[in-house]
């Protein structure tokens, strides 16, 4: 039987993180579209990888192979496509100020409106993670596996 994320008791890890270093509060309005799309990149690659090994044990090499199919910067414009029509107004708002932020680098296998789709998508998980809200990120996430895969 297939459990859904809905199913777990999510914690919010960023806020255990907060609290074991009693870092202050932070107006969440104040981080940049790239501050957020960097934590972001981290945690959508966290929340794969820890998908990817959980599906069982295998070489590291294998494992690399799945887990870059779905990180890539054309797999994240594919979600980002997936979702765009579920996300509210505040979500979108993050995703176009991740997408529009100017950036000194690029992908290397995306073209520019992937690389910037991929960039506005990681900055809403950085904002949803940094919110602590751990189940509507999942969500977001859980089309990758079936697009993708």
């Amino acid at each position: 039987m297939e459990k859904k994320i809905g199913d777990y008791n999510l914690i919010p890890m960023s806020a255990y993180i907060r609290q074991a270093w009693d870092l202050p509060d932070t107006d969440i309005k104040s981080y940049s579209g790239l501050t957020l799309a960097y934590i972001g990149d981290a945690i959508y690659d966290l929340v794969i990888r820890t998908y990817v090994v959980e599906h069982g044990n295998a070489p590291v090499n294998k494992l690399h192979k799945q887990v870059v199919k779905l990180v890539q910067a054309s797999a994240q414009a594919k979600l980002y496509h997936t979702i765009k029509e579920t996300l509210t107004d505040e979500e979108q708002a993050v995703y176009k100020r991740g997408r529009n932020s100017k950036s000194f680098s690029s992908a290397k296998k995306a073209d520019i409106i992937e690389y910037r789709t991929a960039t506005g998508l990681e900055a809403l998980i950085g904002y949803l993670y940094l919110t602590d809200q751990t189940k509507r990120m999942l969500d977001l996430i859980q089309p990758i596996f079936t697009i993708v895969l």
